[in-house]
């Protein structure tokens, strides 16, 4: 079975294909479709924008297609940058610049509890999505911490853990994460 990823972040198609290994399974992405534009994301919800971005690729390409759309929930930031979190700092998305406002808008506060937040839109062509969610729960740090990993790896430290999701590496990170959870639920819908 062929399974396209509608995504164009290499890290996020890595970390997809070492979780989401089935017998039979070809995970493809989108370097297969070239022409096919990229979908903007514009939904207020993670869910939303996996389910547009399930649709229209699959749509486009009529091939069965998997979305996600994952964002980080800080609680002292109301929730922010929620589904924010790719371009919180601005476009083009730009992880360092989006760690540095999220160290800036957290400097003096206590309370850094947060967590990764993971919703999957699974849809064959012209047909109904089916979606899951993942979470992770974990702290924001005071400063960058790790070398692997994206996004905000460096500051996220997650529960019943001392390191950064950049500092624990893909293997802990790919058992435990939010995208990891999510994509267990999906496994059952493949």
């Amino acid at each position: 079975m062929k399974l396209l990823i509608a995504t164009h972040n290499a890290h996020k198609l890595h970390e997809i294909r070492a979780m989401l290994t089935l017998p039979d399974l070809e995970i493809i992405g989108m370097d297969a479709y070239p022409d096919v534009p990229e979908v903007v994301e514009d939904g207020d919800t993670l869910k939303a924008n996996a389910i547009k971005k399930a649709v229209e690729v699959a749509n486009a390409t009529g091939v069965l297609t998997m979305a996600d759309d994952s964002g980080l929930e800080v609680d002292a930031l109301n929730g922010d940058p929620g589904v924010y979190s790719a371009r919180y700092a601005g476009e083009p998305s730009d992880d360092a610049a989006n760690n540095c406002k999220l160290l800036a808008a957290l400097e003096g506060v206590t309370n850094r509890t947060a967590r990764f937040r993971c919703a999957i839109a699974l849809v064959e062509p012209n047909g109904t999505p089916q979606t899951v969610d993942g979470c992770c729960e974990g702290k924001i740090g005071f400063k960058l911490e790790g070398e692997n990993g994206f996004g905000y790896d460096p500051l996220f430290t997650p529960n019943g853990y001392e390191n950064t999701f950049a500092q624990l590496g893909d293997t802990i990170k790919n058992r435990i994460s939010h995208r990891a959870c999510a994509l267990g639920a999906i496994k059952e819908k493949l």
